[in-house]
This record gives C-alpha cells, structure tokens and sequence, in this order.
C-alpha cells in the first residue's frame, strides 16, 4: 500500500542584508576628517574644515583624494594621497571608533535569525578590516566588499553588486543600509530594496534621492528603530 503526501511549499529565502560602514555601522566619519585634514596639512594645505568634509561622505576615498588634489592643486599620485591617509586613519580607528548601538542590534537580530550579511563600503581593505576589527563587528559581518574590489565608487552600484555574488544571492533579494545620498543611489542602481539612515542630509541637494529609499529614518540614528527596521526588511519573506 503506498500513501501520498501534499508537499510544502518550498521555505522563502531569507533576504541578504548589506552594510554600508562608515556612517552607517559606525561613527568614522570624525576619524575620515581627521585623517583627511592631516593629509592635507602634509601637503600644505590647511585650514580644511568639517564642513569641506561634509560634502564628500558616501563618496569613496578615492573619488573624494581625486576631487582634493585637483582642488588644491596637490603635485602627488592619488596612490600616494592613499597611503598617507590610510595610515593616518587606521592610527585614529585604533584609537576610538563607536558602533551607534541600535545597528549593532539590528546586526545581531539578522545574525541569528540567519541572514545572509555583508558589508560593502568605498573604504580600503585595512580600513575595513581594522573598524570591523576594533569594534568588534567582524565576527557578526565577517564578509565585506571594499573600494578595492570594484572599478567604481557609489553613486554606481558596483560594490552592492559585488557583495550579492559573494552571498550568492540575487538583486532583486538584497536590502541595502545607508546613511549617504551616493549609497542609495547605487542601491537604487543594482536593483535592491535600501533603508536610509542619514548622517547629514541636505534637503534640497538630496531630499529626493533620500525620499526614493524604501524606508527611511530621517532623524538618523538618533531615530533609527531596530525593529521596525526588521520587519520592514523581512516584509514578504
């Protein structure tokens, strides 16, 4: 005598959640300027304020060097405007660098309830891996795409791209976390849902990039809800 069952339909895969770093995972933004400033000032260009700084974040490192040296009329590689800033960074990332602690949570939500979890970020590798390192967010986001790894910066979406195919997961599969403009734009570009979470935003300059985002916590990270964030990115899974 044989028997039959109904089958089940098969499980919805969890959708991959992608990490923007610096701003978005952890406070850098103030050792990203210092770095920058010191760069300069060894270059002999001073008085670089935090305002200058403010325009370039969500830009890769490169992209924003490419912009200072021309600015300034810098007589050095961009490679060597790297290296020197990177050193600089990774010195100040040792020193001090805050998780905002309700992504910590978010990370940690995802984490168990098993989410496939990346970090993709304009930064270097050593950067990368020093503030994941320092903070202690490597065993929670052990996988990570850095500037280094893509021919091209946010606003494109190359590095969100790469970090899916690490993952193995599709696109369309994929939320994005970001606290600059250029990122939910390049989310926006590779075909994936984005949560914002601005650092800064300028409303005229990036109130409809910030807008297109699929949720969006316009207070930043003093507003940002773990929480509802996560029901928000499991929604239909």
């Amino acid at each position: 005598m044989s028997s039959s069952r109904t089958p089940h339909p098969p499980s919805p895969r969890l959708p991959a959640v992608i990490f923007d770093l610096d701003g978005t995972l952890v406070d850098s933004e103030p050792n990203y300027y210092e770095a920058g400033r010191r760069t300069l000032e060894r270059y002999g260009v001073t008085g670089y304020t935090w305002q200058e700084h403010s325009r370039f974040i969500g830009i890769g490192t490169r992209e924003t060097l490419e912009t200072l040296r021309d600015q300034y009329g810098i007589d050095a590689p961009v490679d060597e405007l790297l290296a020197v800033k990177n050193r600089h960074y990774l010195d100040l990332v040792a020193a001090a660098t805050e998780v905002f602690p309700a992504m910590r949570a978010f990370v940690e939500r995802l984490r168990s309830a098993g989410h496939p979890l990346a970090v993709a970020s304009g930064s270097s590798r050593a950067a990368i891996e020093a503030t994941l390192t320092t903070t202690g967010l490597d065993a929670l986001l052990p996988v990570y795409v850095s500037a280094e790894d893509v021919g091209r910066g946010k606003p494109e979406p190359d590095v969100f791209l790469a970090a899916a195919r690490l993952l193995g997961t599709d696109p369309a599969d994929c939320v994005v976390v970001e606290d600059a403009a250029p990122g939910v734009e390049a989310a926006q570009r590779a075909g994936m849902r984005c949560i914002a979470v601005p650092y800064t935003m300028d409303a005229d300059r990036d109130g409809a990039v910030y807008a297109a985002a699929g949720l969006v916590f316009a207070g930043g990270q003093r507003e940002f809800d773990a929480r509802r964030a996560y029901d928000w990115a499991t929604a239909g899974s």
